[in-house]
């Protein structure tokens, strides 16, 4: 299953690292960048050593690392371990430097390791099929705060301000068969419609799943990229009737409502079935 939410927890915190995997998120990602205070780097790789041993299983673990080079080498000494599920590059810009992350990753024993570019500055858009195009790399993922900053963009209330980055992490996603990128953060914990609202809008942009950074964005997620019942039970009758279409030699057929159906419209259908096991 692809993960609806992601929930990001600074390792700083040894008590709140302990209880992030009952917070109910699909994956989470223990922060050792942004998330933690300079003078806390030791203290938050420490705590994450001690979770990775002891890490329950059921839930995926990501790490949030530095692109600074020495704090780099740092981080991915802790951050590579066995019960590792991927690393996620902070400020991503270099193809080089994450091509070598990507070498590190494959290097570990096991199941394949996912690899998310964070796309943080304006350099990084430029050059984000580059940078998904490197071998490794399975998912992309905007931080928008930090690209504000770069940019010097304020959000209106759509957030439209950032639309085109949103759009073209999709596309570029699509373009080279990465997964679908993680929906970015929102720091709107409280007004949780509001998120609700921004989330359903990525959703209909393309994006399958949201990072949060509190445990009560993590149920609205799992709601708005979870298909419900009607919607998982007409994928399904819409692929039968384009099977059977297809044993009679057609490819495009009207169904029972009067639409036009494509192979367009069914790999929609699968889609939906995918998102909703």
């Amino acid at each position: 299953m692809i993960p609806r939410s992601w929930l990001y927890v600074p390792a700083d915190n040894a008590d709140r690292l302990a209880k992030a995997a009952g917070r109910g998120a699909d994956a989470l990602i223990i922060d050792l960048e942004d998330g933690v205070a300079p003078s806390a780097k030791e203290t938050a790789r420490q705590n994450l050593a001690d979770f990775m041993d002891s890490a329950p299983e059921g839930v995926s673990i990501w790490v949030r690392v530095t692109s600074d080079p020495d704090g780099l080498e740092r981080d991915l000494t802790v951050a590579l371990h066995p019960r590792l599920d991927g690393i996620v590059l902070a400020k991503a810009e270099n193809v080089e430097q994450l091509g070598s992350v990507a070498e590190k990753l494959r290097a570990l024993p096991g199941a394949t390791r996912g690899l998310m570019p964070l796309i943080e500055t304006g350099r990084a858009v430029f050059s984000v099929a580059d940078l998904a195009s490197v071998a490794g790399v399975t998912q992309l993922q905007v931080g928008e705060a930090d690209l504000r900053a770069d940019l010097g963009v304020t959000f209106g209330e759509d957030e439209s301000e950032l639309l085109l980055v949103r759009q073209r992490v999709v596309i570029v996603s699509s373009a080279l068969g990465l997964l679908p990128p993680v929906a970015p953060v929102s720091v709107e914990f409280r007004d949780l419609e509001a998120f609700r609202s921004g989330t359903e809008r990525l959703s209909r942009m393309g994006f399958v799943g949201r990072a949060c950074i509190h445990p009560a964005q993590v149920e609205i997620s799992h709601e708005v990229f979870t298909p419900s019942t009607e919607q998982i039970t007409a994928a399904r009758s819409l692929i039968e009737a384009a099977d059977a279409a297809a044993r009679e030699g057609r490819g495009a057929f009207t169904d029972e409502d009067g639409r036009m159906v494509d192979e367009a419209v069914v790999r929609h259908a699968r889609r939906v079935l995918q998102m909703g096991s």
